[in-house]
């Protein structure tokens, strides 16, 4: 994600800031794909599922030369992300016209992000505190996990009540509409592991442009990450990269990260702005996404 730059003089009269047309979306995550950011297929509907108009564009001359997405949750919560601007416009305070205007969409909820490591200060400056740093690993698998005896697996193509109520655990606000469509997207396999107390994990693989991402992937312990893992891997060509965004707080999902053979690719800051939420970090061994929390 970029960073806010302060608006310049000559930023033109015809900027036009509104929110994103369904394929408009479509535009936002194809430059995502551009940034190198990897989306999946099926991402910009899963998006905006969740919040259509939560997708804001700025227009120079009816061109759009930048995006940004303010996604809302109920009335408390907002996730910021899909923050660009193109390369020939960038510093010329179109960007951070874009970034005022679309916070306003979230209102006084909280508002997360998980911008550039390095970008911290100029989204303090914005009003955002660190929380937490974010570890994407990437790679080939050394080799595929192996299921415990003690968890059963069962395939998901929608939201359970089970599921609900262990993503409460470590998201903020329901998001009912955006988990019937990511789990149920073409190209998302999902699973969760049930031990003899009930749900002890479950996660997702999505294909994307470049191998797959593990996300979200949460669990009660590392077996049961194991485990789900072991569902999802266990057709997933060798040689085919895999990637895992884990929050560095959690030592055992970072461990487990490594043994996979994966290797740290880049970091984000998760940051807020607002009132910080409480979640259960040491559950999270794969965050859903970078740009919707």
């Amino acid at each position: 994600m970029l960073e806010p730059c302060q608006p310049e003089a000559a930023m033109q009269q015809s900027f036009e800031i509104r929110p994103l047309t369904r394929d408009e979306i479509d535009v936002a995550v194809t430059w995502a794909a551009r940034e190198g950011w990897n989306p999946g297929p099926s991402d910009a509907t899963c998006f905006a599922a969740q919040d259509e108009r939560g997708f804001w564009g700025g227009f120079l001359e009816g061109e759009m030369i930048a995006c940004i997405s303010v996604v809302t949750y109920g009335a408390a919560f907002a996730f910021l992300g899909f923050y660009i601007v193109v390369p020939q416009h960038r510093g010329q305070g179109y960007g951070y016209a874009l970034w005022q205007r679309a916070l306003e969409h979230a209102g006084q909820r909280s508002v997360g992000l998980d911008g550039v490591v390095d970008q911290q200060e100029n989204y303090r400056r914005s009003g955002f505190d660190l929380a937490w740093c974010n570890i994407r690993f990437g790679g080939l698998l050394d080799a595929v996990p192996q299921a415990s005896d003690a968890f059963t697996l069962t395939w998901l193509d929608g939201l359970t009540q089970d599921v609900a109520a262990f993503d409460a655990r470590v998201f903020p606000a329901p998001r009912p509409a955006f988990w019937q469509h990511w789990l149920s997207a073409p190209g998302h396999v999902s699973i969760a592991a049930y031990d003899e107390t009930g749900i002890s994990g479950f996660g997702t693989l999505r294909r994307c442009e470049t191998g797959a991402k593990i996300a979200p992937l949460v669990a009660t312990s590392r077996e049961a990450a194991q485990a789900v893992l072991a569902g999802l891997l266990r057709d997933w060509p060798k040689d085919e990269e895999v990637f895992l965004d884990v929050p560095e707080p959690n030592a055992a999902a970072v461990a487990l990260a490594r043994d996979l053979g994966l290797v740290p690719v880049f970091e984000t800051a998760r940051m807020y702005r607002g009132r910080r939420p409480e979640v259960a970090r040491d559950l999270i061994y794969g965050v859903t996404s970078f740009e919707l929390g």
